[in-house]
């Protein structure tokens, strides 16, 4: 694979990992990342963004099935403190029935997590999946809408309040582009056109994600990373990916 040409400043990289000591490379965790160890930057440059949407799967039916790891926290924080090599960065709604880490089985360390009400894109996200996969090596960037959500249902409903006006306004593309491909009610009160709405949402996520930001754009066109959607179901906790949307 060709190696990338990024415009990130050397000295603002050794910057931002200044505080990784010798202790961040020694870690006897799997390439898998053991759900009780923080994963190293060879374990971490070793993973593949096929992979890591694999681990998110297999942590997604860990989570459902209630399989979950029992850990010793307080060794993965002190551990942690040293640096981070995080698998994948996860664009997630603010609602609070979506605990992402659990979601995925994670552990501290594992996954960068965004959110922000209808996970939409804003320069602010943006720039913060630009420094969770250019400079600190994240293989995946995940785009989870969930179902009945919130902020879908505002959109849709013309909700005005505050500042909230204009971050529902973001999600609007994505209401009038249902509005031409569904049959039914189109409002607020019907679940099925709310779920609709954000999954649709997800997808043009997806596609300001690639519009707007050329490094992460130029990272997945080369294989560096993979950006994939992914729907929450609220009522069983399973997670359906879309590789591609």
């Amino acid at each position: 694979m060709k190696k990338m040409k990024f415009l990130i400043p050397v000295a603002a990289v050794a910057f931002l990992f200044a505080s990784c000591g010798d202790k961040c490379c020694s870690s006897q965790s799997s390439l898998k990342g053991g759900n009780n160890q923080v994963l190293t930057a060879e374990q971490q440059s070793a993973l593949t963004p096929d992979e890591v949407i694999a681990i998110l799967k297999q942590g997604n039916a860990e989570f459902v099935a209630n399989k979950l790891t029992v850990r010793n926290n307080t060794e993965v924080v002190a551990e942690a403190a040293n640096g981070q090599f995080p698998k994948a960065v996860i664009l997630s709604c603010l609602d609070s029935r979506v605990p992402v880490e659990d979601v995925f089985h994670r552990a501290i360390g594992d996954v960068f997590v965004a959110r922000v009400a209808g996970n939409i894109a804003n320069p602010d996200i943006l720039g913060s999946m630009e420094f969770a996969c250019a400079a600190a090596g994240a293989k995946l960037v995940v785009v989870m809408g969930h179902g009945a959500c919130g902020a879908v249902k505002g959109s849709i409903a013309d909700v005005v309040l505050g500042n909230l006006t204009g971050l529902l306004n973001r999600i609007k593309p994505a209401v009038e582009a249902s509005k031409a491909d569904f049959t039914g009610d189109a409002s607020a009160d019907n679940i099925e056109f709310v779920d609709h709405v954000a999954l649709k949402n997800v997808a043009m996520t997806i596609g300001e994600i690639r519009a707007n930001s050329p490094t992460l754009k130029a990272m997945e066109d080369e294989g560096a990373i993979k950006i994939v959607g992914a729907f929450y179901n609220m009522h069983t906790g399973a997670v359906e990916f879309f590789e591609n949307m």
